[in-house]
């Protein structure tokens, strides 16, 4: 199994349920589930990343380790790189995203993506997908799909339906056609700690500003994503 360190990105403000991450799950904050769930994967260490002192308090008086960062992060990808640097983490180091909303993120996906992204020593970051075969996510622009190559690496992301298969859907556009490589992105995250370090420093691309999906900026400066 690979090594890892999980980060828990976990910002109080939330817009829809401000003080989301310390919401009450039988008995424990949110976040604090969502640690259990890393630890059950395998991380060598755990660390929830937040930018409010009552969300640290509240992850400690569990024995979580917790670190404070900016709250002015545009991205909780640059959350992460500020976490990572305060760690001192190695470049080659892996590092998962554990959103900290996901208290039921099933512990074996973690430790899959981990295991993804150190089988491929070109690959910066790993993530996931599964199938869709139902005809309301294909057409939603709040479900996003990832477009594979022959080996398992990501060519795109988009909240379009891709690929659009032309003559199936001319047929009959209200379902998906049988053997259609059409694929739900789950944005569960592994990165390299080196590539979080330099993600930092990129610009944002013109298509990550228009599709919303900010690991657009990785392969947009040429990055390889595998899935």
């Amino acid at each position: 199994m690979a090594a890892f360190t999980a980060l828990i990105p976990a910002r109080y403000h939330s817009t829809r349920l401000p003080g989301k991450p310390l919401a009450d799950i039988a008995g424990k904050p949110m976040v604090v589930r969502v640690a259990e769930q890393a630890l059950r994967a395998g991380a060598l260490q755990i660390v929830v990343a937040t930018d409010d002192e009552r969300v640290r308090a509240a992850v400690v008086a569990h024995g979580v380790t917790a670190c404070m960062t900016r709250a002015e992060h545009a991205t909780g990808t640059d959350r992460l790189a500020e976490a990572a640097a305060q760690l001192g983490l190695a470049d080659d180091a892996i590092v998962v995203n554990v959103q900290g909303d996901e208290p039921l993120l099933a512990p074996t996906l973690i430790a899959a993506v981990a295991e993804r992204l150190a089988r491929d020593p070109h690959a910066a970051i790993a993530t996931a997908c599964h199938p869709i075969t139902d005809a309301a996510e294909a057409f939603n622009p709040n479900v996003v799909k990832v477009v594979l190559d022959r080996d398992g690496a990501a060519l795109y992301f988009s909240r379009a339906t891709i690929p659009w298969a032309r003559d199936a859907f001319a047929e009959n556009p209200g379902a998906v056609p049988p053997g259609l490589p059409l694929y739900r992105h789950y944005g569960l995250y592994a990165y390299r700690a080196g590539f979080l370090r330099k993600y930092a420093t990129l610009p944002p691309a013109p298509i990550e500003s228009f599709e919303a999906l900010e690991q657009l900026r990785a392969l947009w400066h040429g990055y390889r994503i595998v899935v």
